[in-house]
């Protein structure tokens, strides 16, 4: 299950509904597994509101853990060369940008975004010269955060730039609307190749899973599982691929799908 837009509302909280309906998957013995472009230390809030522990996924499909016992099931963080690399480009070209390790979020400078993160997802950027990162710091994202046309063509300009090099993702939330998230990844990265690995690690099939998403970067989840369910304001494109289409987060859509295909006796 997707996080922001799926199981967020525009207030940035969950609904008592989906949180009821969630409870009750839970005590059937379903097992539930948030997928997010969220770093992990900013999905614990969602698992302690839930009550989940478990293995989720998180930075858009890098990292499959345990963060409440920070184990991890499997990572595919950037390598050294894609972070110097991403770091003189963005200085080159006057663009802000996040970097994410496992344990810490970096930024150059205060921004307006350092504020969201701060206030919205309950994390606290170490700010200072990237070059001065501790090589023990293992990168596993970068994220641009555009909000004005002119943050939005340099986004696009760098996305172009490196097409062949990094996997980019492009995210939104309700709680902000017209803002691009825009997670830089290594090759390769997505939530269904880390759903690969956990179901894997899980020794469960493909087929059991039911996945719930609203945005483009959950169609790699879809492509793969028994079952897809599109929130109600996800894209024609997500809808095409799904099984199922809810109703939208702030309709309680994640209640009204399991009760529906869950729950339903």
């Amino acid at each position: 299950m997707d996080i922001d837009g799926t199981l967020l509302n525009r207030e940035g909280t969950i609904s008592s509904e989906d949180k009821k309906a969630l409870a009750m998957v839970a005590a059937s013995g379903i097992k539930i597994s948030l997928s997010s472009g969220r770093s992990a230390s900013a999905c614990l809030p969602i698992l302690d509101n839930l009550s989940l522990d478990g293995y989720h996924t998180s930075f858009d499909g890098a990292l499959v853990s345990n963060p409440k016992l920070k184990k991890e099931v499997y990572a595919n963080p950037l390598s050294d060369r894609l972070v110097e690399q991403i770091i003189d480009f963005t200085h080159d070209s006057g663009i802000n940008i996040e970097l994410y390790s496992d344990k810490r979020l970096f930024i150059e400078k205060e921004t307006w975004s350092a504020e969201v993160r701060r206030h919205v997802f309950g994390t606290q950027p170490v700010i200072g010269d990237f070059a001065k990162i501790g090589r023990e710091e293992r990168i596993i994202k970068g994220t641009i955060v555009a909000r004005s046309p002119e943050e939005k063509a340099k986004a696009e300009h760098l996305c172009r730039h490196f097409d062949s090099v990094f996997t980019f993702s492009s995210n939104r939330t309700p709680a902000f609307p017209g803002v691009d998230f825009v997670n830089v990844l290594a090759p390769g990265v997505s939530k269904g190749k880390a759903l690969e690995s956990l179901i894997s690690f899980m020794g469960i099939a493909m087929s059991e899973v039911m996945a719930i998403g609203d945005g483009s970067n959950d169609a790699s989840l879809f492509s793969r599982v028994g079952l897809a369910v599109a929130m109600g304001d996800a894209s024609d494109d997500l809808k095409d691929m799904a099984h199922h289409v809810t109703l939208d987060a702030d309709h309680s859509g994640v209640a009204e799908a399991v009760n529906r295909i869950l729950l339903a006796h």
